[in-house]
C-alpha cells in the first residue's frame, strides 16, 4: 500500500508552514494568491487527500486534537489501565483518542496503522507487535510522533514507557525459591514480545542467584492469551514430576492457569503455588487471593501521553525512555513447598 502524503510533506513541497497549508484547505481569506497556488500545486503533485482530521484547524499553542492508541489485547486488564491513563491525560489537553485493538495479530496491527495514518492523527501511542516491526518503523520514519508503551523497537530512537520486567520476574521467582520451591514452571507469552523475553530472563536470573539449575522442560511459551495459560498449565501438571509452583507471564495466562488448577480439584498453594505477572484489582477476591507482580498500567498510559504531547511541541528533543518499577504483592496463593 502506498503511504499517503501528510500535511508536513505538502508544506515542505510548497515551501510554507503546515499552518498555511491548513488555511488553504479551510479556504481562509488571509492567504496570498501566489502562496495559495503554490500550496494547491503541491497538494495535486503529492496526491494529498485531506481527511476529516486534516481539515481540523491547528494552532501553535495546542499540540493537536486527536491521537491514535493501538493496544495488543483490550481483554487484558493491564491494557485497560493503560488506556485509562492515556485518555485522562488526553482529555486534560483537550484531545480525543482513537483506539484500536489488534488482538496480538500483526496483520490487524498493520491494518489499523494504515487507518490511523489515513486519519492523520497528530501522534500515536502503541505497543508494537514485535521489536523489528517494519510497519511501525515506517510510521516513525514518516515523521508522525510515536511513543511506545510496554514494548520498544529494536532499531528506532523513539520515546517509550516500560517497566523493569526482568526485575519484577526475578522478585517473583526468588520469592518462590525462598519458600522452598525448586520445580518452578514458567508459562510465558509470545516469544517475540520483548516483555516476554525480559520476564524469562528474570526467571533464569533468580535461579542463577540462588545457585540452582532450572529445568528447561518447565518453561512453555503460548500466545499470551487465556487459552494458552489453560492448555500449557495442563501440560505441565501432566508431567511425570509436575511443578510445585507456577509463575505465569501475564494476567490472562494466570486466569487460564487458575481454570485448569480448579478444574482438576487441586488446592492452591498446598498442591501448587501460583504467582502471576500483573496484579488485578480483583486479585484479592480470588480464592485464595493471588500473589502477583504489580505494574503501574495507569501511570504508563499517563506518562506516555505526556511524552507524546511533549514530542509534538518539541519534535527535535532527544528520545526519552521511562522505566517504571514493579512491586511484588504477596498474598495467599503461594506457600512453603510441602513435597
Amino acid at each position: 500500500m502506498t503511504v499517503p502524503a501528510n500535511l508536513k510533506q505538502v508544506a515542505r513541497a510548497a515551501g510554507v508552514s503546515p499552518a498555511t497549508v491548513s488555511r488553504v484547505l479551510n479556504a481562509a481569506p488571509n492567504v496570498a494568491r501566489e502562496t495559495r497556488l503554490r500550496v494547491e500545486r503541491a497538494i495535486e503533485g503529492l496526491q494529498y487527500q485531506p481527511s476529516r482530521v486534516a481539515r481540523r484547524l491547528r494552532t501553535q499553542d495546542r499540540p493537536g486534537q486527536m491521537i491514535g492508541l493501538l493496544v495488543p489485547d483490550i481483554q487484558n486488564p493491564f491494557y485497560v489501565e493503560v488506556v485509562r491513563g492515556v485518555e485522562d491525560r488526553a482529555y486534560a489537553h483537550g484531545c480525543g483518542v482513537m483506539m484500536c485493538n489488534f488482538a496480538q495479530t500483526e496483520e490487524k496491527e498493520h491494518f489499523f496503522l494504515d487507518i490511523l495514518r489515513h486519519e492523520r492523527v497528530d501522534g500515536l501511542i502503541l505497543a508494537p507487535a514485535r521489536p523489528d516491526d517494519r510497519k511501525v518503523m515506517e510510521v516513525v520514519r514518516s515523521g508522525i510522533p510515536v511513543v511506545c508503551v510496554d514494548r520498544g523497537l529494536k532499531d528506532a530512537d523513539v520515546d517509550m514507557v516500560v517497566v523493569d520486567n526482568m526485575e519484577g520476574a526475578r522478585a517473583a521467582v526468588e520469592h518462590l525459591i525462598g519458600l522452598g520451591h525448586r520445580r518452578i514452571a514458567h508459562v510465558a507469552g509470545l516469544p517475540q514480545i520483548p516483555s516476554t523475553s525480559e520476564r524469562l530472563d528474570g526467571y533464569y536470573a533468580a535461579f542463577e542467584a540462588a545457585g540452582l539449575t532450572p529445568d528447561a522442560a518447565l518453561v512453555r511459551h503460548g500466545n499470551s492469551k487465556h487459552e494458552s495459560g489453560r492448555d500449557l498449565t495442563a501440560e505441565l501438571l501432566d508431567l511425570p514430576e509436575p511443578p510445585t509452583a507456577l509463575f505465569t507471564g501475564n494476567n490472562l495466562i494466570t486466569l487460564g492457569a487458575l481454570e485448569t488448577i480448579h478444574r482438576r480439584g487441586l488446592r492452591i498453594p498446598q498442591d501448587v503455588a501460583l504467582v502471576g505477572f500483573d496484579d488485578m484489582y480483583w486479585a484479592i477476591s480470588l480464592n485464595p487471593p493471588l500473589t502477583a507482580v504489580s505494574q503501574p498500567g495507569y501511570e504508563i498510559g499517563r506518562r506516555a501521553a505526556d511524552l507524546l504531547f511533549q514530542r509534538v511541541a518539541e519534535p527535535d528533543r532527544p528520545p526519552a525512555k521511562v522505566v517504571l518499577k514493579t512491586t511484588l504483592i504477596v498474598r495467599q496463593s503461594c506457600g512453603a513447598n510441602s513435597r
